[in-house]
């Protein structure tokens, strides 16, 4: 190749890599809204945390893609996430899928079912089993995408002003509960009531609601719901897991180089299994010193109450699933994939449980 040709060959080639340089190294200043409230342990800072999150994307992108993250209320209000993402005002927002519920019933099926998947089940689902897909489904024709990105493991049961000794307690009982549990509830005759985690306290304190179920040991103390009521059940019937979602911007999403995504859905795992283990590690310390110090009444629904939850569930989510094509679509799914995994864990996990401790 004489020089001339060398040099109209190179300058062709660099004519024709320019743009895809120059794409691959463009940066993103973008927005993070949350539903939670500013200080907030693993739903807004903290390992796994949201704000975590945005950190491990700055440093893996090398500051290629920046994340200001906005606690509830410092920029819009708590569960306002949704419509501004939507809307393009903002590119990504924390919170749970279950407060979508009244603009996309199925959603709820990606943050926790009553008796469904603990943590291990419902991550096997969504990265394996078909449950990001579906996710994706749901999403698009709303200019959506979403990834799981925490998880808080089992949740407890909740905190009640008095005890809870048969179903009929439940009758007229005002409680703060989201999501398709709330729908249970309610067929038992609980008031439910939705209201994000700063309010909860303030409600209980002062008797608007008579109980209330936020996440678990550690979280709940640091809400101070021991101060405001006693007893506090456990079986993790209606969370056995709570995925925390990462909802970005179509848009946004699709503006970004291959090896962009790349890197918000591995940090976006990371934190996944992050706040997990951070959830593992800190609640048996806190149920501990809730018990010890603070009097508050620990204990397991009775078997029978446990019973008549899991038969109205059945029926509510059959019901459910029943209206709305979406929900079918993705309740069918969800439980043939519960389905085989009990099978596997009934092997693996349930005499593990059994072992002495």
């Amino acid at each position: 190749m004489d020089r001339r040709t060398f040099l109209t060959s190179s300058a062709t080639v660099g004519a024709l890599a320019a743009p895809t340089v120059a794409r691959a190294q463009s940066t993103f200043n973008w927005k993070m809204t949350n539903a939670y409230g500013p200080g907030s342990p693993f739903y807004v800072e903290g390992p796994g945390s949201p704000m975590d999150f945005c950190k491990k994307v700055e440093a893996m992108s090398d500051g290629r893609l920046k994340i200001q993250h906005f606690a509830a209320g410092e920029l819009i209000p708590a569960l306002e996430g949704f419509d501004a993402v939507r809307s393009g005002a903002i590119e990504m927002n924390a919170a749970n899928a279950y407060f979508w519920a009244g603009k996309i019933p199925a959603a709820q099926y990606f943050t926790t079912v009553p008796f469904g998947m603990n943590f291990q089940g419902m991550n096997a689902w969504l990265y394996h089993g078909g449950g990001m897909e579906l996710w994706d489904e749901l999403y698009q024709p709303l200019g959506l995408k979403a990834l799981p990105m925490g998880n808080t493991g089992v949740q407890m049961t909740g905190w009640f002003r008095d005890p809870i000794e048969s179903v009929a307690d439940f009758q007229d009982l005002k409680m703060r509960i989201p999501g398709l549990a709330g729908k249970v509830y309610a067929a038992l005759g609980v008031d439910v009531k939705l209201l994000p985690g700063g309010e909860i306290f303030p409600a209980l304190e002062r008797g608007v609601i008579d109980a209330a179920e936020f996440v678990g040991p550690y979280q709940d103390r640091r809400l101070g719901l021991q101060n405001a009521a006693k007893y506090y059940y456990t079986t993790g019937w209606h969370e056995p897991s709570n995925v925390t979602e990462l909802l970005i911007g179509a848009k946004a999403w699709d503006s970004l180089p291959a090896d962009l995504q790349e890197i918000v859905k591995t940090a976006a795992m990371a934190c996944n299994l992050e706040s997990h283990t951070w959830c593992e590690a800190n609640n048996a310390a806190a149920l501990k010193d809730l018990v010890e110090n603070e009097e508050v009444v620990a204990q397991v629904l009775p078997d029978d109450v446990v019973a008549e939850l899991k038969s109205v569930t059945d029926t509510v989510l059959a019901d459910f699933a029943a209206q709305d094509e979406q929900v079918k679509k993705v309740h069918d799914a969800f439980m043939a994939f519960k389905s085989e995994h009990a099978a596997w864990a009934a092997v693996s996990e349930k005499p593990l449980y059994g072992l002495p401790t």
